[in-house]
Parts: C-alpha cells; structure tokens; sequence
C-alpha cells in the first residue's frame, strides 16, 4: 500500500523506532547529570523555539489556499511529525532516566558507572573511555555505554587488573592502566 494513504494513527509507534531501541528492555536508563541536562535542553529547545517556529511556517503556508502542491505546508507538517515524535522520546526518556553523580562514588579505585578509563588492548594500544549512559553514549568521542560489551568487560576492575573482553573478532585482553572520575563539584 502506498504510504499516502496509511493514517497517521498507522503509523509506527515511537517504541518502534531504531533511536528507542537502544535501551533494552528491563534495563535502568543511568545517566550522568550532564547528559540529564544535554537531553532537558534539547527537549525545551524543541518545545519553545523549533516547534513554534515550524508552526508558524504552517500556518502561513496554510493560509496560501491550495495545501496539496504547497512544499512549505507538506514540509512544514511532516518536520511537526518528527519534532512531536523526538518531544515524546525525549520525554519518556528523561521521566524513566535515573541520574547517577560518578562524582559523588566512594570507592574511586574501581570502575563503576561515570568512570573515566585508560586501558591496552592485547596489540598495546591504549584508549580512554568514559562510561555514560546509553542516550548520551558517543563511541567514537570516546564516551560509550555502561551496557556496552567494553564496559561490562571494564566493570568492577580495578587499576592494574587484565580483564578478558569477547567479541565476534575474538577474545582480547584489556589492562587496565588508569581510572578516574570526575571531582566533586559543589553542592546546589
């Protein structure tokens, strides 16, 4: 069927796109506070600046009379549809998130959530990863996911550990050469 004529109600779901399968189900959404405020931003971003703006882009196009061969209108509706779907992802994720203060961990000598590691793989090349949450995962800055093989291969060791990491290339051998988290900062 062609997709002009599926109703929008057909459409599928926000629990269906690729972006919300990133969590796997049953698993808690941690977050540091900084990405807790990346994802806040963006969600009030969209609510008052982006989405005003395209509203009123329709409603001009709108007003122009004939809306089926109005590219501003057709656009202008269909960037509506993804800021409204990124607004409810967003949303949903920031009411389910909980935020962990990496700062705030007592025992700063192992790898927990939040913690900054430098390590070498079996070839002797050293990489430093940040363990964060899956919404604000960026592998290749560095910052990967604390549901990430790499991070629950790093979990729980400690400086000067080797801990073994299985792969569909193999298995490595990564040691631990430093670990870090950020410092306290004040209190508000």
């Amino acid at each position: 069927m062609n997709k002009a004529f599926v109703k929008e109600s057909e459409a599928p779901e926000d629990d269906e796109l690729p972006e919300a399968a990133a969590l796997p189900a049953g698993v808690r959404n941690y977050i540091t506070p900084e990405g807790y405020a990346r994802l806040r931003d963006e969600l009030t971003h969209l609510m008052n600046v982006e989405r005003p703006a395209v509203v009123q882009v329709v409603s001009w196009a709108a007003s122009n009379g004939d809306r089926s061969e109005n590219g501003d209108y057709l656009y202008g509706k269909k960037r509506l549809r993804e800021i409204d779907r990124r607004m409810r992802f967003l949303t949903r994720r920031l009411d389910i998130a909980e935020v962990v203060d990496a700062s705030a961990q007592p025992n700063r000598d192992q790898i927990f959530f939040g913690a900054t590691v430098t390590y070498a793989d079996k070839a002797g090349e050293e990489h430093t990863v940040t363990i964060v949450g899956v919404d604000e995962a960026e592998p290749l800055a560095g910052r990967i996911s604390w549901i990430s093989p790499v991070a629950r291969a790093l979990t729980k060791a400690r400086e000067g550990d080797t801990v073994t990491l299985r792969t569909p290339a193999g298995v490595d051998e990564l040691e631990i050469l430093e670990v870090s988290y950020p410092e306290p900062g004040p209190r508000r």
